[in-house]
């Protein structure tokens, strides 16, 4: 994984000077939220009832995208998910769900799953998209053993709240 990573991310500086490759993998299932310090417990404990009926699944992270954050400060290179979108969607409702309870702000409405592989400062989509693009998404479907690479297995939904981790697994 890591060496198709370094394929991509050189790639793409060749276009964009990118601050740099993700250090750490996730998918995110929430927008970022702040909760009252007094919130940590009941939150956690909450997310933790409704995730546990959930059974472990897989999904295929191989679909290159270029992503913006909301006021287009930073561009993103990530990899969609093309397989798993519908357990993700049933996990999102549940995640909803408990952050509506908290009044806080729920996830996107058409949510595009995926994995940060690298980043850059503002938005300079427009100079990876189109051929660059399907040159990268080329080199994903070339890579040998990228189906595999590309494959995970949920077994566990993490919270991280401050510098604190909470892991519940799936069934």
């Amino acid at each position: 994984f890591l060496e198709l990573l370094e394929l991509l991310v050189a790639h793409a500086r060749a276009r964009v000077f990118f601050g740099g490759a993700a250090e750490e993998f996730h998918l995110s299932l929430s927008q970022c939220v702040v909760l009252r310090f007094f919130w940590g417990g009941p939150f956690v404990r909450t997310l933790k009832e409704r995730l546990a009926a959930f059974h472990r699944f897989f999904c295929v992270a191989d679909q290159v995208k270029v992503y913006t954050n909301q006021n287009k400060t930073r561009t993103f290179l990530g990899l969609e998910v093309s397989t798993g979108h519908f357990q993700l969607l049933e996990l999102v409702s549940e995640v909803d769900r408990v952050l509506e309870e908290f009044d806080l702000p729920t996830f996107y409405k058409d949510p595009s799953f995926h994995i940060s592989l690298a980043w850059c400062v503002g938005d300079v989509s427009g100079r990876l998209e189109g051929q660059c693009l399907q040159e990268l998404q080329d080199i994903v479907d070339g890579f040998e053993d990228s189906a595999l690479l590309l494959r995970f297995q949920w077994e566990e939904i993490r919270c991280k709240s401050g510098n604190k981790y909470f892991s519940f697994p799936l069934r």
